[in-house]
């Protein structure tokens, strides 16, 4: 027997208007979603409910969708957000707000907040998968040609306070002062075990440890064993580094000359902080509000329709590394290698410049700041010479100077239209789901305002 899902009729006739679509305007962006989200393949978002059918009516995947969608796209991001605007009274909505255009969209379904948060935590990982077909949906259009990419970083918030972080100088500090603590509670508990035994006697009732004395020891030592899991976390991820660096155990000078290395193999430096909400988040230093606790969102942009390519988060506060990989995602996903990339000097290294040329890819990436004469030597960076010689050309700087309008320019529609500023989820994978649905909803509002032009 097939599942039953509650109703769903965005057709509905009613008495006045006569359907639910005659409430927006023909090309109101929720007519588009709502049209983009019907030719999509959904299989996924229906596959959960694959079964006999025996369970309680579920609401529509499409529809849960489509609000979804819609409501990142007008810059509600929130699940008690976005149920609050579908359940607004009808002489709110009647003034055209994002309540009356979700309704449209749910068709009389109101899902509680639950539900919706629901929906998405189940599908962060299938987002990407739309954001893919959305953009080969766009290219099928001649929106989206491969032709130039400019790609950039920016940071965005993590939903954890930076205040909620330890350095691992800190750490090492407070892990001794809470064992001690926890040591003296002990001999505390104890002496107090034996005074009661004294005084009532060892076959009276009576020695328990006091509660108060007992509630404080618990504190401490869960929160020493979360310091110990953040110290672990930190210094896994240093021997990592270190690994990859070709240091191992027991090294403690650069084989290759130089000097003594300034601590062991595996410890992290000082200064190392891990957070205690999303430890996967990141201090990292943002335009405007100093230094804050971040992800890092890539993007990459095509430069005919100024639509995202490709999306992603890393958990680094540098662009380091980032160029390749995004060059490699849109590859993989579309079989497309763009005629040349654009990037800021954030992603300039020799090994990248170096791939680029093998790659026959004309890139554009700067090697300092703007503003600032760059150098390069010729014999021990001769791509970096290269890419400066060919920048210093008219026709090299008029292309590079396209990279701030194109891939800039995104990002700020999203932190500013949208709004979107703070991930709502926490750990480096929902947050990477999470982007990509941002990016999937900026896509399609960009498509829309395309189409009515």
């Amino acid at each position: 027997m097939p599942t039953t899902f509650r109703p769903y009729d965005p057709d509905q006739m009613l008495l006045m208007p006569p359907a639910l679509r005659d409430w927006l305007s023909e090309g109101h962006l929720a007519h588009h979603v709502s049209d983009l989200v019907d030719g999509l393949d959904l299989g996924v978002f229906y596959a959960p409910y694959e079964g006999d059918g025996r369970r309680k009516s579920p609401y529509e995947p499409r529809m849960m969708l489509k609000v979804l969608i819609y409501g990142y796209a007008r810059g509600v991001f929130s699940s008690r957000g976005i149920a609050r605007k579908l359940e607004e009274d009808v002489a709110f909505t009647s003034l055209r707000s994002v309540g009356l255009h979700l309704r449209v969209l749910a068709a009389g379904n109101f899902p509680s907040h639950r539900t919706i948060c629901e929906f998405r935590r189940r599908h962060l990982d299938d987002f990407k998968r739309l954001f893919v077909e959305v953009v080969r949906l766009a290219a099928e259009l001649g929106a989206v040609r491969f032709g130039t990419l400019s790609i950039d970083g920016t940071k965005v918030r993590a939903n954890a306070s930076k205040r909620k972080a330890m350095s691992y100088k800190r750490m090492v500090s407070e892990e001794r002062r809470l064992k001690a603590e926890i040591d003296r509670l002990v001999g505390r508990a104890g002496k107090v075990d034996a005074a009661e035994d004294e005084r009532l006697g060892a076959d009276v009732r009576g020695d328990e440890m006091p509660a108060g004395l007992k509630r404080r020891k618990d504190r401490v030592k869960a929160i020493r064993e979360a310091i110990l899991e953040a110290k672990a976390r930190l210094e896994a991820a240093q021997r990592e580094q270190d690994d990859a660096r070709g240091r191992k155990p027991g090294m403690d000078r650069n084989p290759k000359g130089g000097r003594p290395y300034k601590r062991a193999y595996g410890v992290p430096e000082d200064k190392a902080q891990s957070n205690f909400t999303d430890p996967e988040s990141g201090i990292m230093k943002t335009s405007s509000e100093g230094f804050q606790q971040c992800y890092n969102a890539q993007l990459a942009v095509d430069d005919e329709r100024q639509l995202i390519v490709a999306a992603e988060v890393t958990a680094n506060a540098s662009d380091q590394g980032q160029l390749l990989p995004r060059l490699d995602e849109v590859e993989a996903a579309y079989g497309a290698v763009p005629e040349r990339v654009l990037a800021d000097a954030g992603y300039c290294n020799e090994r990248d410049l170096l791939a680029l040329e093998e790659r026959g890819v004309d890139g554009y990436v700067a090697l300092g700041r703007e503003g600032k004469k760059a150098a390069a030597d010729a014999k021990s960076r001769p791509a970096a010479a290269r890419m400066l010689k060919k920048l210093l050309k008219p026709e090299g700087h008029a292309q590079y100077a396209r990279r701030k309008w194109l891939s800039e320019a995104p990002n700020g529609w999203i932190k500013q239209a949208m709004g979107f500023r703070r991930f709502s989820v926490r750990g480096l994978r929902k947050v990477q789901g999470e982007w990509a649905l941002v990016c999937l909803a900026l896509n399609m509002k960009r498509m829309q305002g395309l189409q009515a032009a």
